[in-house]
């Protein structure tokens, strides 16, 4: 059956780019896709390691997962994609801190994995990398950036980097987003580095749900759809993901071309997340099984 809220769908190379009708929508289809995901790689009795994202624009799919019922959290391990270097623990604008008031702390999740800010930053990239590679990712619920990050991936990252996370300096287009957000009041206030899973640390996620509400980021949607693949947007990596959906608001769709494809009837698979999939197979939107 059609879903009304689906305003438009199509896929760009691999990604399926569905936009609903508002960002509520986006994000309660986001946290369905990913409750599927939980529910079908928990049906096995195996452990769902997960990466969320932390900003005001994943609250909405966040809210969704919380609020959905008879998940199986106690198998899911818990990470993040990024903290700030320098911020206490316990600081408002921490990502592990946002994670565990909008997430975690409602759920309880079997593992939770937080980037510690306060250790030594070398070794905390080792330590969290070697987390990761004990909980190989089965699902991805990330964002975009204003300028086409993903996770603290700014433009000129690695699309090959053989670390899972790493130091990073923060571009000042990032640092006033955070202004922008609400999270700090000026930019002298934003931390300068942080800690990020690279871009192949994210593409290892068997599924990815990305989610992109809100006119200030139409231009990086933009980019990451119509420009060539590439560093100069990170996003754009997405299109090469075998099993990668977009969800977008019309605000961030508004300066997409215009396309005369009419909304499908499908909506983004249901199916278990697979452990490989060919890189040069079309993208699949059949009906969930």
């Amino acid at each position: 059956m059609p879903d009304d809220r689906v305003l438009q769908a199509f896929t760009v190379d691999n990604l399926r780019v569905r936009v609903y009708r508002d960002r509520a929508s986006a994000g309660h289809a986001a946290a369905s896709l990913l409750a599927d995901g939980i529910r079908t790689v928990a049906a096995d009795g195996a452990e769902v390691p997960m990466v969320f994202a932390s900003a005001p624009s994943q609250d909405e799919v966040l809210a969704a997962l919380a609020a959905t019922p008879d998940l199986p959290w106690a198998q899911v391990h818990a990470f993040h994609l990024d903290e700030y270097l320098g911020l206490p623990a316990d600081a408002p604008q921490a990502f592990g801190r946002y994670l565990l008031e909008h997430l975690f702390d409602h759920v309880n999740p079997g593992g939770v994995h937080l980037i510690d800010a306060t250790a030594d930053a070398d070794a905390e990239a080792q330590r969290y990398g070697a987390l990761l590679r004990d909980h190989p990712l089965v699902l991805a619920c990330i964002g975009i950036g204003e300028n086409g990050h993903i996770a603290f991936n700014e433009p000129g990252a690695d699309p090959e980097d053989p670390e899972p996370v790493r130091v990073v300096a923060l571009d000042e287009t990032s640092r006033r987003q955070q202004v922008n957000d609400g999270c700090f009041a000026d930019l002298a206030e934003v931390p300068t580095q942080a800690l990020t899973l690279t871009i192949p640390a994210i593409l290892a996620a068997r599924r990815i749900a990305c989610v992109v509400p809100a006119a200030s980021k139409a231009e990086a949607v933009r980019r990451a759809l119509e420009d060539a693949v590439g560093p100069d947007c990170p996003a754009s990596v997405l299109r090469r993901h075998p099993d990668a959906t977009l969800f977008l608001d019309p605000d961030a769709a508004s300066r997409l071309a215009p396309r005369d494809e009419a909304p499908r009837d499908e909506e983004p698979r249901d199916e278990a997340p697979r452990d490989e999939a060919p890189r040069d197979e079309e993208p699949r939107d059949e009906e969930p099984r």
